[in-house]
């Protein structure tokens, strides 16, 4: 286990430097100056205004020589300036990253559980109606744009009802219409995901098995069918909890939620390379070590599952 362990974090640690690389070659081949954006209407009647911030900001040095120093900070936990507030990129993201972080896991949450249980639920106690209507929920749900159920719920909520606020934080009001929208198409997905796994699982030789001897239904269920059913939603779940981290971007423009999304659309607008850096390397770190913790966790939820 040790091994495998140090493996997989070298291999960690491989990837998000891959990560820094792509993302520095994708932000240097966009035909846009970060200069120019930043002198505004002076760019084109001060050209020397233009050099200055370049010079300031080191862009006229080569690329290869503004990666290496920012891998070179990067070892020490620093993560550049911005461009364009010159903030420290790590401070920028560890102010916005709680905002994230509580829209995300309660996203997540309801994702997890809602959707599980009505995957379950079916499952168990299976029909016709009850399969086709968790089909076409599930078909609605994940066809939708995200935008676009966040649009409706703000009209349908603000617009009309005028029960929650517009956008915004601070309250556990301002929760309900984001947490919502994210909640729409993860539930439909993972109520899919659950019901299929149940049900391919329950026509297993050893369920079957557990029916002939007299196990009860509750403990065939959960006990012996539940388990292994879970363990593709556990690879899911993992890796969605940290995409959502990553910053969910249409929600938290949509409702003006002061998260990692909206630092990141903001950063794109503003050509500001150290930030979109920055924010690309967190959400990756955090899908890193979600698919880490999840190769942990198997073995707890199938014993036959062995890391060498």
């Amino acid at each position: 286990m040790l091994s495998y362990l140090v493996r997989r974090i070298a291999w960690a640690l491989v990837t998000l430097i891959g990560v820094t690389l792509i993302t520095f070659v994708v932000v240097y081949r966009i035909p846009a100056d970060p200069a120019l954006t930043l002198a505004g209407p002076t760019a084109l009647a001060h050209p020397e205004v233009v050099r200055n911030i370049r010079h300031r900001l080191k862009l006229d040095r080569p690329a290869g020589e503004q990666y290496a120093s920012f891998l070179g900070g990067l070892l020490h936990g620093d993560l550049g300036e911005s461009y364009a507030t010159g903030q420290p990129v790590r401070e920028a993201i560890a102010h916005r990253l709680p905002a994230t972080g509580e829209l995300a896991v309660l996203g997540w949450l309801c994702w997890l559980v809602f959707g599980t249980l009505l995957g379950v639920w079916v499952s168990a106690r299976p029909t016709r109606l009850r399969e086709g209507a968790l089909l076409l929920f599930s078909i609605v749900g994940v066809s939708t744009p995200t935008f676009w159920v966040a649009i409706v719920l703000l009209y349908l909520f603000v617009a009309r009802a005028h029960l929650f606020p517009a956008g915004g934080a601070g309250t556990p009001a301002h929760l309900v219409l984001p947490v919502a929208t994210l909640a729409v198409s993860g539930v439909a997905y993972y109520a899919r995901l659950a019901h299929s796994g149940m049900a391919e699982t329950l026509r297993e030789p050893y369920v079957r098995t557990a029916v002939a001897k007299g196990v009860p239904p509750r403990d065939v269920l959960y006990r012996h069918a539940l388990r292994n059913a879970l363990l593709p939603l556990v690879t899911i779940a993992g890796a969605d909890l940290a995409a959502l981290l990553g910053g969910v971007v249409f929600t938290e423009t949509v409702f003006d939620w002061p998260g990692m999304g909206r630092l990141a659309v903001d950063a794109v607008g503003q050509k500001d390379v150290p930030m979109i850096v920055g924010v690309v390397l967190v959400s990756a770190a955090f899908v890193v070590v979600a698919n880490l913790l999840v190769d942990l966790l198997y073995p707890l939820l199938d014993p036959r599952i062995e890391q060498r």
